[in-house]
């Protein structure tokens, strides 16, 4: 077997020693427009070979980026030299998803270059906005995971705290949704078609993966050696992309991953004319970095997402240990320099894969690679949900990973036998254990995660409370204050600065430019909350996004709608425990009460829905079927005219949130109590000014908390509520012979007004909801729907909403992810950040 011999990477010029001069640090400058135009023709020249009469506006986009992006180049690479002469500690964010969206504007913005790139532009007869929706969002991730490390990201950057991202470079991403006759259906992401000229290939970056075979361990005192004769090697090549920080004073890397074949072509195979077998060793390797979460709903998909995740967790631990030992030539001071974060189970495996490297690899006694290990890597939980928490089998384990499982089942040996003498019973070991013994053997992904870290975080106080309570709860007795909360944060250079120009201009003039370095002076807004002309100035920003956003939704799907009414927002992932089922439920309620009572004062209302559901969740696809189908039926009644749309927009991406966020009125946060970790898009819309109406679940807990319980709408069953009534048994059955108006609608559903041509399409919806239902969606239907009313009273009391609204965004200061990262690093990796 042909075993793969990397090449050298290490850099000529040693680490520490000084830059020559052409390298050396410079300030940041804004350049002139006519620079920039120069320079834009330069890229559109000879980096792409047009001129400007056969240039498309693909090339002038690319031009542009690759124009911008040279001044990140500077950051960057002063930003590495800075790291290497500080000698601190580098923190390396493993995540398998990044949802950065598009990197135009992001970058103009931390340059500070959208006005002179845009007047550059302008003389060359060339739209900066309609470059700015040419470009493809980056298709690494699918919702609120992947945002957050996109965020993290921008405010690592920002921070200036030396970071290096890894994650896998999906050819095709997810997948793109498009929805025909109502139903979702999935088709590639094919946003790599035209290339990325953001990233930076790196064909000397290269890892060999391994997979198969056999493994023994060796029997040696203290060290524990292995040996694996693996039957098949993958390559990781890696991809950079500079991830730049506001003012462009500090850049970091994210560094993904590309599979590659050792052999593209079996030529031998190829020349006796079995074409497509010569190539089937390529696809087989390919497949891991193509799609983003295969369906795993079958053994051949199973195999596949775990390959995936152990590819980039090998390979980015093979990676950062060469740095390390290149920087610092001894592996004992790993958990000085570096630290290590999983975020969630996906890259779990690197408890098993840095002790194999450390024991075989680097000839590390036991005791001490697990000292390095432990004091190294910390873990993210994300989710209670049990399909989350991710488990393998250990069959599958065995004929793909067999060294790492001899080395997970010494892990867990040593684990049990350091539980105190109270945790040693044998109901309390087989909570503990990292082998799920019941039925079929798995290994509990989370568990080892947990065992392996010297931090474990919940994202929310409710969260991480429920974690020390819930699914960690003997391994908290076990291990005493090693899970700590850090609630989530979102990047406000995006989501306020780039998403929403026009109440960043506003809240400029008003408060001071200072808020575009520290978020925390929003607080001086305050001041405003009771004044007319403000409330009329941000009225009017928030029309001009509405107006935007119905003439965008007009163009792409023939809906009319009216800017003055109430913009009520859904948009997330489309699963049952975020209860969108709820709200099309209480839409259908709404679109009778009006039908009913000719005289009912409904507040003119859009509903917009958007979010993926994933391929193989045919109740979620349902969701989206029934979504589509009631606002084909309410749309079209001309007895409702403008009083209720509904919309659900195709395709939801980070563009789409940039568009629909500043629209937005009503933030709906609907998750049953207990099952959202935190959310990220409540504080999206809250900083925006939409008001929130939601249970107290997640983050919404603490956004209550920031914002008062008077300027949010929060309904329904709380956390233990939900729990004693699943405890009792209860059943939506129950909930609906209680509610003549939910009964109504949910007859309406079972009698086909909303699919005529087949009335027991929705009957699986209907039994889910009325027999026993984990999410509870028809239990907090009233509730949802008083709430629902208030808003009403309160959209129809402009001088009072408007002051909530002012309200919402003075105090959302405290939920930027800057505030989260400090407290990440400060209390989790303890690491600086650079002066």
């Amino acid at each position: 077997m042909k075993r793969f011999e990397r090449l050298d990477v290490t850099p000529i010029r040693k680490t520490r020693e000084k830059a020559p001069p052409s390298v050396e640090r410079r300030p940041v400058v804004v350049p002139r427009p006519e620079a920039l135009r120069q320079a834009i023709l330069d890229k559109l020249a000879y980096a792409l070979g047009k001129d400007v009469a056969s240039a498309t506006p693909h090339d002038w986009l690319f031009a542009t980026a690759l124009a911008v992006r040279n001044h990140i180049v500077d950051s960057w690479v002063a930003s590495e030299q800075r790291t290497d002469e500080a000698g601190g500690k580098r923190v390396y964010y493993l995540s398998i998803e990044f949802l950065i969206g598009r990197l135009l504007f992001d970058g103009l913005g931390n340059l500070g270059l959208t006005e002179p790139v845009r007047e550059a532009l302008s003389s060359l007869g060339v739209d900066l906005d309609e470059l700015r929706a040419l470009e493809p969002d980056a298709a690494l991730g699918n919702g609120g995971l992947g945002r957050l490390a996109a965020c993290f990201m921008d405010s690592m950057a920002s921070l200036a705290l030396p970071t290096f991202g890894y994650g896998i470079r999906y050819q095709f991403g997810l997948f793109k949704q498009i929805i025909e006759d109502g139903w979702q259906t999935e088709a590639p992401d094919r946003w790599l078609d035209f290339g990325n000229p953001w990233e930076f290939k790196r064909p000397e970056i290269v890892y060999p993966i391994h997979f198969g075979g056999t493994a023994e361990a060796i029997e040696a005192e203290h060290a524990k050696p292995g040996a694996w004769y693996y039957a098949e090697t993958i390559l990781a090549m890696a991809y950079d992309t500079p991830i730049v920080g506001w003012r462009g004073k500090h850049a970091n890397t994210l560094r993904l991953w590309s599979a590659l074949a050792e052999e593209p072509i079996a030529l031998a195979t190829f020349n006796q004319g079995d074409h497509l077998g010569a190539m089937a060793a390529r696809d087989t390797a390919e497949a891991i970095s193509d799609v983003l979460y295969p369906s795993d709903d079958n053994p051949a998909g199973e195999e596949l997402r775990l390959r995936q995740e152990f590819f980039f967790t090998s390979a980015s631990l093979q990676d950062l240990l060469q740095r390390h030992i290149a920087t610092f030539g001894d592996i004992a001071s790993l958990p000085d320099k570096a630290a290590i974060h999983l975020n969630d189970t996906h890259p779990a495996l690197a408890v098993a894969e840095l002790m194999r490297l450390l024991l075989d690899e680097h000839h590390v006694a036991w005791e001490e690679a697990w000292r390095i290990t432990s004091q190294t890597l910390n873990y993210t939980n994300h989710t209670l949900l049990p399909e989350a928490l991710e488990t393998w089998p250990v069959a599958l384990l065995a004929r793909l990973l067999p060294r790492h499982l001899q080395i997970i089942y010494t892990i867990n040996y040593d684990h049990l036998k350091s539980l105190p003498d109270g945790l040693k019973a044998p109901e309390s070991i087989a909570a503990l254990s990292l082998i799920e013994e019941r039925g079929e053997r798995r290994v509990r992904m989370g568990h080892l995660a947990f065992v392996g870290s010297r931090r474990i975080n919940g994202v929310s106080a409710l969260h991480t409370d429920l974690l020390r309570r819930t699914v960690f709860h003997d391994l908290d007795r076990a291990y005493p204050g090693r899970i700590v909360n850090k609630t989530n944060g979102i990047s406000f250079r995006r989501w306020l600065h780039e998403a929403n120009p026009a109440l960043t201009k506003l809240l400029v003039e008003t408060v001071s430019p200072t808020i575009l370095d520290d978020p925390s002076l929003l607080r001086k807004l305050e001041a405003f909350a009771d004044d007319p002309a403000f409330h009329a100035k941000l009225r009017a920003t928030r029309l001009a996004n509405k107006e935007a956003l119905a003439k965008r939704i007009g163009a792409r799907l023939d809906i009319h709608l009216d800017p003055q009414a109430l913009f009520d927002v859904h948009i997330k992932r489309i699963h049952e425990y975020k209860r969108q089922l709820l709200n099309i439920i209480e839409a259908i309620a709404l679109y009778l009460e009006i039908l009913d009572k000719p005289g009912f004062a409904a507040v003119p209302r859009v509903k917009i829905f958007a979010g993926k559901a994933a391929a193989s969740y045919w109740h979620a696809k349902l969701i989206i079927k029934l979504a589509n189908a009631v606002a084909d039926v309410v749309n079209k009644d001309p007895r409702i005219g403008d009083r209720l749309k509904l919309v659900f927009v195709p395709n939801y991406n980070v563009s789409i949130a940039e568009a629909i966020i500043p629209a937005t009125d009503l933030s709906e946060q609907i998750s049953t109590a207990g099952m959202e970790a935190s959310g990220t898009g409540n504080m999206k819309l809250a900083l925006n000014g939409a008001l929130t109406i939601g249970t107290l679940d997640g983050a919404n807990v603490e956004i209550r908390e920031h914002v008062a319980a008077d300027n949010i709408f929060i309904f329904g069953a709380v956390t233990e509520e939900i729990a004693q009534k699943r405890k009792s048994g209860f059943t939506g059955a129950e909930a609906k012979a209680a509610s003549p108006r939910l009964a109504r609608a949910l007859d309406a559903i079972a009698a086909g007004v909303f699919s005529p041509d087949d009335k027991g399409r929705f009957k699986p919806l209907l039994d889910a909801v009325l027999g026993y239902d984990p999410f509870m969606v028809v239990a907090d239907f009233d509730a949802y729907w008083d709430a629902q009313r208030k808003v009403d009273a309160l959209w129809n009391e402009p001088e009072h909403w408007w002051r909530a609204a002012t309200l919402n965004i003075a105090r959302m200061a405290w939920f930027s992810s800057d505030r989260t990262i400090r407290e990440y690093a400060d209390e989790i990796w303890r690491a600086k950040t650079l002066p």
